[in-house]
C-alpha cells in the first residue's frame, strides 16, 4: 500500500504472466487479480464515468474533450484516487502498463483519423488572412509559455531539460486543438459563417505547426549531452514525412484506382492501410519521436474520397468511443492536484487569464490590421484557445520523457479544461451571427417576378422524397423569361460521433460516384445524381445541391440560413408522412414534423409542404409534355394568395390544367359568432371584423386580376362554392374526387373565417393548417397529393402583395400596405 503512495517512476512493479484468465470465482480466484478481468472492468467504468460527464455537461455547452478529461481526473488520486482501496483495487500499478498500451493504441488510430480527416488541399486555399491569424495567435501565447517556465522551472529539478520544458509549455499554450474547434463550431452554429471558416482554416495551419514544434521537442528531449542524438531525430522524422508523400501515396491511390467503379474496397486493401498505420507508428517511435506523429502522417496521404469515408466508417466510433476514453483516464490517473501548493494555483490561475488573453490579443491584432470588427476578432481570438487532444499528448510526452514533473503536468491539465470550457458560454452570449443586412423582395411567389429567375429551396430527407420532388418542379413552369433555381439541400441528422462534424460541406457537384461510401453519403450520391439528371434533361432549370448535417431539433436554422443566403421565394420540404400499400398514412420519423413546425415558425421566405400521394408515380417526360390536374382550393387570406400564385404560375405551362375552387361564405356564416362575447362594441370583435373586410378586399382584388389576365385560356377552371359552416366545408372537400393529380391550399395561419371555425381543434398536424390536415387524412377519398403553402409575413407587409406578373406599385398602395400591421390585424 506505500508503494501505491509513491511516485509511479520510483515504483518496481512485477508481473505475473501466467496470471491472464482466472479460473472463476467458484475456486477461489478473484478476477480483479488477472488482467482481462481487470481491463475489463476499467474500461466499463471510464467508459461510464465520460459519458456520465457528457451528460452533465451538456447544458452547458460544453464539447466531449472536456467531460473526457474531467472523467479521468475524476478516476484519478485527485477524487476518487483519495478513497481507501479504490486506487489499489479498481487502477493498480500492475495493471496501468496494459490500460497504457490499449491507450496508446487508441491514440495512434485516433490521430490517423484525425490525418484522414484532414484535406491537405485546403491548405493551399487557406489565404494570407488564416496564416496571419494561425500566427499571431501562437506568439503570444508563446512568449506566456515561456515565462510561464521562467516562474515554475526555478524550482525544479536540475534534471529537466530547460529547452523542452519550453518547447512543451509553449506548445500546449498557443496550439488550436482543430477538433475541438469543429465541434464547438458546429453547435454554436458557425460552422459555416465566415468567422467559423476563418477560424478552421487557422486552426489546421495552427495544428500543423505544433506538430513541427512538438517534433523538436521530442527530439531535444533526451537529457543526455548528445547533441547529435537530436540531429539524427529531426533528420530521420523529415525523411519518413520525404517518403510517406514520395512512395506511400501514390502506393495507396494505386491499390485504390485497382477497384472497379461501383466495387466496395477489398478487405485486403482496408487490411494494408490500418496495418500501415501501425507501422508508422512503430517507424516513428524507433527513430525517436512518438508513434502518434508517424499514424498522424501516414493518414495525411490518404487520398480524399472513398477510401478515407470507409476507413471513418469501421474506425471512428470503437475508437472515439472505446479505446480514446482510456488515453484521457491515463492522464487523469497522472494528474495529482494534492501535488500543486498554495503558491502555484496563484501562479496557475494567473498564467490560465495571461493565456487566454495573449491568444485573443494576438488574434485580435491580426483581425485589427485586417480591418475586422473588433467583436469578430474578440470572438475568433475566444475560438482559437479551444485545447484538447493535442495538448494532452504533449503533456504526456513530456512527463514521460521526465521533462515535467507532476505539478506542472498538473497545472497545464487544469489550464488546458479551463480555456477550452469557457469558449462555448462566451460565444453564444457574445457573438450573435447577424443575417444578410441585404433584405431581399422576392420572399414570396407572389411578389415573384413573372419575366425572372425564380430560386427555390427543397429539403429532402431521404431519397423517396425525390420523385414527388422533381415531378413538383416540372410542373412549376420554368421558362426563357422564368428559369428556376433549385437548391437542393439534403437534411442528414448528426449522430454525435466525432467524424460527422467534420464531413459536413456546403456544396457539391457529383462529378463521379466513388467506389466506396457509407450508407449517408451513398443516399446524398443518389439523389443528387437524381436532381442532376432533372437538370440534364430540363430546359432552363439550374441545379444546386447542398448538405446539411446538423442534429434535427437545431437543423431548421441551416435552412433559414441556406434560404436567405440564396435569396428564395419558396421552401418546399416533404411531409413527415407517407403513404403505405393500402393508401393510408404512416409516419416516418416524428423528427420530421418537428422539423417542419420549427421552420414554419420563423422560414425567411415562404415554406412549402408536400404531402406525397402518388405524384411521383407517373413516368417523367419533357415539361412541354407532362399532363397534370392541378387544384387550387382558396378559402382567403395570404396564404391562399399565395398557394394561388403558385397555381397561377404552373397553369402556363400547356400540360397542366387548372382549376381553382373559391370558397365563399354564404349568408348565414358570420365572423362575429367566433367570438363568445355579447358586447358588439368588444375591441376584439372590430378588430377581427375589420381584418375581415381588409383581407376579402386583397383576396377580391388578387382573384379578379387572375381572372381578368386569364379570361381565354380553356385549360383554366373557376368556380365558387357557397358554404355557410366548417361542417359544409368539410362536407365539400370530402366530395372532392379523384380527378385531380395535386391539390394545392394555403395554410391559413392567423386567417380567423367562419368556413374553418373549429377545425383546428381536431387537427393531428397543425403544421398543415385546417384545411391541409383534413385533405391529408388515410381516410381522406381523393388520392391526389397535396402541397399546404405558408406565404412569409416580415415586417415590411407590402411583400404580400401583387400578382407574379406586376413590377411596380403605386406610392400610394405602398403606404397603404406598409401601415397593414400584422400585431393590429390578428395575425400571428
Amino acid at each position: 500500500m506505500a508503494m501505491a503512495t509513491t511516485r509511479a517512476e520510483d515504483l518496481i512493479v512485477c508481473y505475473s504472466p501466467k496470471m491472464v484468465t482466472a479460473k472463476g470465482i467458484w475456486k477461489g480466484d478473484n478476477p480483479l487479480d488477472y488482467s482481462i478481468p481487470l481491463v475489463i472492468l476499467q474500461m466499463t467504468i471510464v467508459v461510464a464515468t465520460t459519458r456520465i460527464m457528457v451528460f452533465v455537461l451538456k447544458p452547458l455547452r460544453q464539447p466531449r474533450v472536456v467531460s473526457e478529461i474531467l472523467g479521468g481526473v475524476i478516476l484519478g488520486p485527485s477524487v476518487l484516487g483519495r478513497v481507501q482501496g479504490f486506487a489499489s483495487t479498481i487502477f493498480p500499478s500492475r495493471s496501468v502498463m496494459v490500460l497504457e498500451t490499449m491507450a496508446n493504441v487508441g491514440l495512434v488510430y485516433f490521430l490517423f483519423l484525425v490525418g484522414v480527416e484532414i484535406d491537405l488541399t485546403v491548405l493551399r486555399k487557406t489565404g494570407k488572412r488564416a496564416l496571419a491569424v494561425a500566427i499571431g495567435g501562437m506568439i503570444l501565447p508563446f512568449v506566456v509559455g515561456i515565462c510561464f517556465t521562467i516562474v515554475l522551472h526555478e524550482r525544479k529539478p536540475k534534471s529537466l531539460n530547460t529547452a523542452t520544458y519550453i518547447l512543451l509549455l509553449g506548445v500546449t499554450l498557443s496550439v488550436t486543438a482543430f477538433p475541438v474547434l469543429a465541434r464547438i463550431l458546429f453547435e454554436l452554429k458557425l460552422i459555416n459563417s465566415e468567422i467559423g471558416k476563418l477560424a478552421m482554416s487557422s486552426a489546421l495551419l495552427n495544428v500543423m505547426c505544433a506538430w513541427i514544434l512538438l517534433a523538436f521537442a521530442i527530439a531535444t528531449a533526451d537529457n543526455d549531452a548528445k547533441s547529435f542524438a537530436s540531429l539524427w531525430v529531426l533528420l530521420a522524422s523529415v525523411g519518413f514525412v520525404v517518403v510517406c508523400i514520395v512512395f506511400v501515396r501514390p502506393a495507396i491511390t494505386w491499390m485504390v484506382g485497382t477497384t472497379s467503379d461501383g466495387e466496395p474496397l477489398s478487405e485486403f486493401t482496408i487490411c494494408v492501410i490500418l496495418t500501415g498505420a501501425m507501422i508508422s507508428g512503430f517507424i516513428t517511435d524507433a527513430i525517436g519521436t512518438h508513434s502518434v506523429f508517424g499514424a498522424f502522417v501516414f493518414g495525411l496521404v490518404i487520398p480524399n474520397g472513398a477510401l478515407g469515408v470507409v476507413l471513418l466508417e469501421k474506425l471512428d466510433d470503437f475508437v472515439s468511443g472505446l479505446l480514446l476514453p482510456l488515453f484521457f483516464a491515463i492522464s487523469g490517473l497522472k494528474s495529482n492536484f494534492a501535488s500543486i501548493d498554495g503558491r502555484t494555483w496563484g501562479v496557475l490561475a494567473f498564467i490560465t487569464f495571461l493565456s487566454c488573453a495573449g491568444k485573443i490579443a494576438g488574434t485580435m491584432l491580426v483581425t485589427m490590421f485586417l480591418r475586422m470588427p473588433y467583436n469578430d476578432g474578440f470572438i475568433l481570438g475566444v475560438l482559437m484557445n479551444a485545447k484538447g487532444l493535442v495538448e494532452l499528448i504533449v503533456l504526456n510526452i513530456g512527463k514521460d520523457r521526465k521533462v515535467l514533473d507532476d505539478e506542472s503536468f498538473s497545472v497545464m491539465v487544469i489550464v488546458a479544461v479551463v480555456m477550452t470550457a469557457i469558449i462555448s458560454p462566451i460565444v453564444a452570449t457574445m457573438y450573435k451571427p447577424t443575417r444578410s443586412s441585404v433584405s431581399y423582395e422576392r420572399r414570396t411567389l407572389q411578389r415573384a417576378l413573372h419575366d425572372g429567375e425564380l430560386r427555390l429551396l427543397v429539403c429532402i430527407h431521404t431519397h423517396r422524397n425525390v420523385p414527388a420532388i422533381i415531378n413538383l418542379l416540372e410542373a412549376s413552369n420554368p421558362t426563357t423569361k422564368s428559369p428556376l433555381c433549385i437548391y437542393v439541400l439534403h437534411l442528414v441528422e448528426l449522430t454525435g460521433h466525432a467524424s460527422g462534424m467534420l464531413i459536413v460541406h456546403n456544396a457539391r457537384k457529383s462529378k463521379h460516384v466513388p467506389t466506396a461510401k457509407n450508407r449517408t453519403q451513398a443516399q446524398s450520391d443518389n439523389i443528387i445524381n437524381a436532381f442532376e439528371s432533372f437538370e440534364q434533361h430540363s430546359s432552363f432549370v439550374s441545379i444546386h445541391p447542398l448538405t446539411a448535417i446538423s442534429p434535427y431539433n437545431s437543423i431548421h436554422e441551416d435552412i433559414y440560413s441556406v434560404a436567405e443566403d440564396k435569396r428564395v421565394a419558396l421552401v418546399i420540404i416533404p411531409f413527415h408522412k407517407q403513404q403505405t400499400v393500402d393508401g393510408g398514412m404512416e409516419g416516418t420519423n416524428p423528427a420530421f414534423g418537428s422539423v417542419n413546425q420549427n421552420l414554419l415558425a420563423k422560414a425567411p421566405c415562404s415554406v412549402g409542404i408536400l404531402v406525397d400521394r402518388g405524384v411521383s408515380g407517373s413516368a417523367r417526360v419533357a415539361a412541354n409534355e407532362v399532363s397534370r390536374q392541378v387544384c387550387v382550393l382558396f378559402f382567403g387570406g395570404p396564404d391562399d394568395r399565395e398557394a394561388l400564385a403558385y397555381g397561377w404560375r404552373m397553369c402556363e405551362n400547356p400540360g397542366i390544367a387548372l382549376t381553382v375552387l373559391r370558397f365563399v361564405p354564404g349568408a348565414n356564416a358570420t365572423l362575429s359568432t367566433m367570438l363568445p362575447t355579447d358586447d358588439p362594441d368588444n375591441p376584439n370583435v372590430l378588430t377581427v371584423e375589420a381584418t375581415s373586410s381588409r383581407e376579402n378586399g386583397l383576396d377580391d382584388e388578387y382573384i379578379n386580376d387572375f381572372r381578368s389576365k386569364n379570361d381565354d385560356d380553356e385549360s383554366i377552371v373557376y368556380t365558387e362554392n357557397v358554404v355557410n359552416s366548417s361542417e359544409e366545408t368539410v362536407a365539400a372537400i370530402r366530395k372532392l374526387d379523384n380527378y385531380h393529380d395535386l391539390l394545392i391550399v394555403g395554410r391559413g395561419h392567423g386567417v380567423m373565417s367562419p368556413l374553418t371555425t373549429g377545425l383546428t381543434d381536431w387537427s393531428e398536424c397543425p403544421e398543415l393548417g385546417a384545411i391541409g390536415d383534413i385533405l391529408a387524412e388515410s381516410d381522406f377519398s381523393s388520392t391526389a397529393s397535396v402541397l399546404v403553402i405558408q406565404q412569409y409575413i416580415g415586417s415590411s407587409q407590402h411583400e404580400l402583395t401583387g400578382s407574379p406578373h406586376s413590377t411596380s406599385q403605386s406610392d400610394d398602395e405602398l403606404i397603404h400596405r406598409r401601415t397593414w400591421s400584422p400585431k393590429k390585424t390578428g395575425y400571428i
